[in-house]
């Protein structure tokens, strides 16, 4: 068989040896939009992340029997047409829950703790230039005894509630569907979290109930140095009101999505002024070695089940 992978450069250094096993595969780092059609013309099997197979696209590839998404999320599939062109769709799904975790509590802790600011400060010399033993200049906190709140009680967000606690917060969520699932943890509004909570943290799609949740009258309510850490999706919050909440009530920002990826070099988050304030991470928090590996398992998977071995 003759299978394509579109975008190799999405998943890093990751051995792709399994892959090759299933018949003559090319690799290609990343593919445009106008180059997609020829590099699938001969392919059985075509393996992407994001590379979009529109109605155009799908009527154009006769021979393509199945599209292998390196991921979760398929809505760069016209999944209608494809099923009525007989093109299956297979995604991988929780392969990323612990890295997403672990990055989640990263940009948490690193925004809390100002370790940009303390780092900066030893490797500039400054502590070797000190009178006394310590520096106090930025007051951080203790997340114990702080209220969290998980926008996005789904597998993720789970977890993160659950290391939160282990971290002796005070953990509440609030439900993007309006369909209230656990008793686990207190269910509120996301007003009450936004006037209440001490963290935030963003678990969810981006779909018509999440499209700019937070924006400008939301971060309006937000607690003075909110720590809020979007690992969800771009467009969940506002990122021009996200940039003025920074600098006018000094809120705390971690994003590893944004509303246009890779960011664009005017994004307001770029140009806030208090530059301390905000860590921006390039959409790594999925990307842990074991996740890329777990995701290549999946896909080989995938294409084991489709071709019956």
């Amino acid at each position: 068989m003759k299978l394509v992978l579109l975008d190799s450069d999405t998943l890093g250094d990751v051995n792709l040896d399994i892959l090759h096993k299933f018949g003559d595969l090319t690799l290609y780092p990343y593919t445009k939009p106008e180059d997609t059609i020829n590099r699938c013309k001969d392919a059985d099997i075509v393996i992407t992340n994001k590379v979009v197979f529109n109605k155009e696209t799908l009527d154009a590839l006769p021979n393509l029997k199945l599209i292998a998404i390196t991921a979760t999320g398929m809505n760069n599939v016209d999944l209608e047409h494809a099923k009525q062109k007989g093109v299956a769709v297979k995604n991988v799904s929780g392969y990323s829950t612990n890295s997403v975790v672990q990055h989640t509590f990263m940009l948490a802790l690193a925004l809390i703790g100002k370790l940009s600011y303390y780092s900066n400060y030893t490797q500039s010399g400054e502590w070797a230039k000190s009178p006394i033993f310590t520096n106090l200049d930025k007051p951080f906190f203790e997340i114990s005894g702080k209220k969290w709140g998980v926008i996005g009680l789904g597998t993720i967000g789970k977890e993160v509630a659950k290391v939160a606690t282990a971290f002796s917060a005070d953990v509440c969520y609030y439900a993007t569907s309006g369909v209230v699932h656990s008793n686990e943890y207190p269910h509120i509004s996301l007003e009450d979290m936004l006037k209440s909570c001490d963290i935030i943290t963003i678990h969810a799609p981006l779909n018509n109930n999440t499209l700019n949740l937070i924006d400008k009258k939301e971060l309006a309510l937000a607690k003075e140095s909110l720590v809020l850490i979007n690992v969800g999706r771009g467009g969940i919050v506002n990122e021009q009101a996200l940039a003025d909440a920074i600098d006018s009530k000094n809120i705390l920002a971690g994003v590893d999505v944004t509303v246009k990826e890779p960011i664009d070099s005017n994004n307001p988050l770029l140009n806030v002024k208090n530059r301390d304030n905000i860590i921006i991470t390039p959409h790594t928090a999925w990307g842990s070695i074991e996740a890329r590996d777990t995701l290549i398992e999946g896909v080989a998977k995938n294409i084991r089940e489709f071709i019956g071995e």
